[in-house]
């Protein structure tokens, strides 16, 4: 009995518990050893934490009425159309060109655009230059942790993924869209819309995938806007992780802007991500044992580091 009271025993257990939840809390789910591998495990214990003292529904899908400021953000959903559509007629709504948006680089090739506004700190001086009404407008929002313009193109989709961080929520308003059925986004197996002026707010870290099965383009804001907790202390601890951790995942917009720490490392990754995808057309096999095995072995080491 003892022995199970051990810190380290304890604490594996509760990690262990914690992603065992954040797998089957949701309907739609990984496959065991993608789940094994996936970011969110190894982040499960902070996602559990978060779930734990969240002062919204842990649900897929939420009312956007539970957060009221954001209701700004729909309300001039007119004005920020028109600053996106500037972006858009200038080509600065673009993919990364120099594989430095490490959590979005897989998008790219799918049809998927971005242009930032903000990411877990200052608006980008590109983007005060091309849209400094809706600059305005999110930073009058502090939830707001980060923002940009998404282009979904026709014919393409984004292949079912979750996002590993759940101290934030996903917020999308509709702003160029096909308005049909066949432009939508599936959370958790429910299909939902987007609509010209209408906003979804949603869980992002339940699986999710979206396609455009239309000729139109889709044009979205996208933005990340801090989870409503309970308690002082694990706001104050979700506010010291997304000024200092989720930060270093900050990409740009132009040469010139600078980029997170994560992607100045970003390229080398990339390199190693185009010889592994070579790699899978021409040996399956061999390339599922070698991206699990990497995977599991840097999950071992970091649980290791935890345990020793």
């Amino acid at each position: 009995m003892t022995a199970l009271l051990q810190p380290k025993v304890l604490l594996f257990f509760g990690w262990t518990a914690s992603a065992l939840y954040v797998h089957f809390r949701c309907r739609v789910r990984y496959g065991f050893w993608r789940q094994l591998t996936n970011y969110s495990t190894l982040l499960a214990p902070y996602s559990a934490l978060m779930y734990l003292f969240s002062r919204v529904p842990t649900r897929p899908v939420l009312d956007v009425g539970c957060m009221p400021e954001l209701a700004k953000l729909r309300e001039n959903w007119q004005t920020i159309r028109e600053e996106a559509l500037r972006a858009y007629g200038t080509g600065d709504i673009a993919i990364s060109s120099r594989h430095d948006d490490i959590g979005f680089n897989s998008f790219f090739k799918k049809g998927w655009k971005r242009f930032y506004l903000k990411w877990y700190g200052d608006p980008l001086p590109s983007a005060r230059e091309v849209c400094p009404k809706t600059v305005e407008l999110v930073q009058s929002i502090p939830s707001v942790n980060a923002a940009m313009f998404t282009l979904l193109a026709p014919g393409s989709k984004l292949p079912v993924h979750r996002d590993p961080f759940a101290g934030s929520l996903r917020y999308h308003l509709g702003l160029v869209t096909p308005n049909s059925d066949r432009c939508a986004i599936e959370i958790d197996g429910e299909p939902h819309t987007w609509r010209d002026g209408e906003d979804l707010l949603f869980d992002e870290t339940y699986l999710h995938r979206a396609a455009n099965q239309t000729q139109t383009p889709r044009i979205i804001l996208f933005c990340d806007v801090a989870r409503p907790l309970r308690t002082p202390v694990v706001r104050a601890l979700n506010r010291f992780v997304t000024k200092h951790l989720v930060k270093i995942s900050a990409s740009r917009n132009r040469d010139t802007e600078q980029v997170g720490l994560l992607n100045r490392v970003s390229g080398g990754l990339f390199k190693v991500r185009e010889l592994m995808k070579k790699l899978k057309r021409s040996h399956r096999k061999l390339y599922f044992t070698l991206a699990y095995g990497l995977k599991a072995t840097a999950l071992a080491g970091v649980l290791l580091l935890v345990f020793r």
